[in-house]
């Protein structure tokens, strides 16, 4: 990922939009129509009818859609060079998607945001969950960073930053470029200061008692993973007065700290990235917990290997793998990685300590992956009940139609 700062948009000019009618797109088939009458808000790219003015329309422009009975069933913005061809963005035909509408869709997220969370910290718009397709937007309390995964929330970038700004006391806006979902929207990956200051050190979290540094610049993704909030919390209780904590695939110490946090005598990280471990014992110190947390680099499977193999057990373990079925073709070898995952965490766990395992894949369902768990806990010759089923936390919010945004799973077996 590569980063500029220092061109026009750093000075957050807004453009006005003079655009007050858009082209009609048309579906194409009764498949097409059925899908949106569902509620899905995509529309792919074989469910269209293609023509030559079509096929020439700007990528991240925006179009009426029109059904296959001919009635117009609102605003999208189209893409032709990318498999989901098209995003609902209103059912309005009329409506004109510019700065006003982008803010009333920031003001209504944040509401719900205040109204749940005591400080400004948290996710503050989730893509289609939250009525803007392709865009994610993490807030850090005056600094926010924006991924414009969608063509056209690139095209509109500047009015973003200025509804964010309007919105809030928000100083400095960044937008982070990086991420696979880009590049099929055929989006590069050149991240940039749209507004404010980069911030020159990492930026310290407060949650569930726990203290996480969230590197905005050059950490993964945004700089933290807000979405296990509420799963630390559980594991944070698990872990009270425990002597052993092991967290597996840790990040910037995601369930070690908030073990930590919640009286664990001891936590240990393993990941592979020695920048995400330097941050977790960063986060450790600022605990005042530097002592009681240790930490592990190496691939994942390996550092399991040489625990299991010098015989150390743990009262409590997590494992919260990035996604080992991030698509369909994945899935099958994504479902053994997850089995092999339970099968060598369980070996780990002390009798009658507690297992905890995730999975932020959209392709493997709540089904599959609690299967997959369940027989790597028998593989590995233990008996699992489980505990408690966890998910995203609500400022990450579920498209009703889109299974694809109730992604994270996490499940917790008592062995």
């Amino acid at each position: 990922m590569r980063f500029r700062s220092g061109d026009l948009r750093s000075l957050c000019y807004v453009r006005r939009m003079t655009e007050n009618s858009y082209p009609t797109v048309k579906l194409r088939s009764l498949k097409g129509g059925r899908h949106w009458r569902k509620g899905a808000p995509w529309i792919f790219t074989d469910q269209i009818a293609w023509d030559r003015r079509t096929k020439s329309i700007e990528p991240g422009s925006f179009a009426r859609l029109r059904d296959i009975d001919g009635q117009e069933v609102g605003v999208i913005t189209v893409n032709p060079h990318s498999k989901i061809a098209g995003r609902l963005l209103d059912t309005s035909p009329t409506i004109s998607i510019d700065e006003a509408w982008i803010h009333s869709k920031l003001a209504r997220a944040l509401a719900l945001r205040e109204q749940l969370f005591d400080k400004p910290f948290y996710r503050w718009i989730h893509a289609e969950g939250d009525g803007l397709p392709g865009v994610i937007i993490d807030r850090f309390d005056d600094v926010v960073v924006v991924q414009p995964n969608a063509a056209w929330a690139e095209r509109m970038l500047d009015h973003i930053a200025a509804a964010v700004q309007a919105l809030t006391s928000v100083t400095t806006v960044l937008k982070n470029a990086e991420g696979r979902t880009r590049s099929l929207e055929q989006l590069d990956d050149v991240s940039a200061v749209l507004c404010g200051t980069a911030p020159s050190t990492p930026i310290p979290v407060h949650m569930n008692g726990a203290i996480y540094m969230a590197d905005v610049m050059g950490g993964q993704k945004t700089g933290l993973f807000y979405d296990q909030r509420f799963n630390h919390r559980f594991a944070a209780q698990l872990s009270h007065g425990k002597e052993r904590v092991l967290d597996v695939f840790s990040h910037v110490g995601g369930f070690s700290l908030a073990a930590l946090a919640g009286g664990a005598q001891r936590a240990e990280a393993v990941d592979a990235s020695q920048a995400a471990l330097d941050l977790a014992q960063n986060g450790a110190s600022e605990m005042g917990r530097a002592d009681d947390f240790s930490v592990h680099k190496g691939d994942a499977f390996d550092v399991m290997t040489r625990l299991l193999e010098a015989g150390e057990r743990y009262d409590v373990v997590i494992c919260d793998p990035p996604a080992f079925a991030p698509h369909k073709a994945a899935l099958e070898n994504g479902l053994r990685a997850y089995e092999k995952t339970a099968r060598m965490g369980a070996k780990l766990v002390k009798e009658g300590g507690y297992l905890g395992l995730c999975s932020c894949s959209h392709s493997a369902g709540l089904d599959m992956f609690r299967a997959a768990s369940v027989r790597g806990i028998e593989r590995a010759g233990r008996h699992g009940s489980l505990i408690h089923t966890g998910f995203a936390g609500p400022d990450h919010p579920q498209h009703a139609a889109l299974s694809e945004t109730g992604y994270l799973k996490a499940l917790f077996f008592a062995l």
